[in-house]
């Protein structure tokens, strides 16, 4: 009998969790007739361990505690697994009636395209962790009846890798495609040579656009607000269109996007073109959705409600200077200069995308009136 769902085997065991998951049933029993010493012990052990990881294990995954428990049920010291062989015909036997008690079967070439093809289709839009991969695989193996390619590792990780990467091939031929026009536009995003590391930016001082959206926005202020919103209209200049990443989680599209916050312009340069317009989009996305959303709506919304809270800011900054400068010793410390600074400060960039008049000669009714 096979347990639906098995304990992932650990190194320390309780007499309980012993007796639930090591011990052997009547059917078990008999598969050990006609054989004796090490050889008994360690066929009893593969077919127990199978039982609960629907595979076969190497020495050092089997638990000493199930070592000792499983060698006082079939009678034979627990010393003698150490003599157990681990490859031959012998072996190949054991593993055969394992496998046939069970009703599993040894995956064949087809059965690993299958499961490359499942990989690449259901599970990798939905998660880039190897660890959740090959999980999801072994689980896979376990609902189709197929022993895992194993005692190889390396086996397992190229099947990973070959459904990765069939996957990345048709992901990224299917955004770049969804691009249209964006995707010339997009390649001006790396026409830039690399930044200097000691100079902290583009050669000349200049920053590109590029460096500006890989950079963290920082705490919001006034400042920063108005930087990001002027990122948030270049980004929808770029006509970025809808449903681009259709079809994958954001987790699958923030991975890209932190491969991309790795990455130079000559980086980019280098990628097959598919992968750079995929990396290039998934780092614009995902800026333009930490402000605002993934709908065209919310986004000209959300620019809209960023504009008038800087409006608001500007507002609030004006007055509270203003009531400062009631004070005629304050006021005479300002030169004509200052005084065109804080003009420009408050009202020149007040309207980037809309309008939002201010009437400075009305006030917040829990404000002071300015002098």
């Amino acid at each position: 009998m096979i347990r639906e769902e098995g304990p992932a085997v650990r190194r320390e065991w309780k007499p309980e969790d012993l007796i639930e998951c090591w011990t052997m049933d009547e059917a078990e029993v008999e598969l050990l007739a006609n054989k004796s010493g090490a050889t008994r012990l360690g066929f009893a052990l593969l077919l127990e361990f199978f039982e609960l990881e629907r595979r076969f294990p190497r020495r050092e995954d089997v638990p000493r505690a199930a070592v000792e428990y499983v060698a006082g049920q079939v009678g034979v010291e627990a010393a003698a697994f150490a003599g157990y062989r681990w490859s031959g015909s012998t072996t190949e036997y054991h593993r055969r009636q394992v496998r046939e008690f069970y009703g599993f079967r040894t995956a064949t070439v087809a059965d690993e395209d299958k499961l490359v093809f499942w990989l690449a289709e259901q599970m990798c839009p939905k998660e880039m962790s190897r660890d959740r991969l090959r999980a999801a695989l072994l689980t896979r193996c376990r609902a189709e009846k197929i022993v895992p390619p194993t005692p190889t590792p390396g086996q397992v990780e190229r099947l990973l890798g070959a459904a990765e990467s069939m996957f990345e091939r048709d992901f990224t031929a299917r955004t770049a495609g969804r691009l249209g026009p964006a995707a010339a536009r997009l390649g001006e995003l790396i026409a830039v040579a690399d930044p200097d590391p000691d100079a902290g930016g583009e050669p000349g001082g200049m920053r590109s656009f590029l460096q500006e959206l890989k950079e963290d926005r920082g705490p919001i202020q006034l400042e920063t607000l108005l930087a990001e919103i002027v990122k948030l209209e270049r980004v929808e200049a770029l006509g970025l269109g809808e449903g681009l990443f259709d079809g994958v989680t954001e987790k699958v599209v923030e991975g890209w996007r932190a491969r991309a916050m790795r990455m130079y312009p000559s980086d980019f340069a280098a990628a097959p073109e598919p992968v750079r317009l995929t990396l290039l989009v998934a780092l614009c996305w995902m800026r333009r959705t930490e402000l605002t959303g993934d709908d065209r709506e919310h986004v000209e919304v959300s620019a809209l409600a960023l504009h008038l809270i800087a409006a608001s800011i500007a507002y609030l900054n004006t007055h509270l200077i203003q009531i400062v400068l009631r004070e005629e010793a304050w006021r005479k410390r300002l030169t004509d200069a200052d005084r065109r600074g804080l003009s420009a400060l408050f009202w020149t960039h007040l309207n980037l995308y809309g309008r939002f008049e201010l009437d400075m000669n009305n006030h917040l009714a829990d404000l002071p009136p300015a002098a």
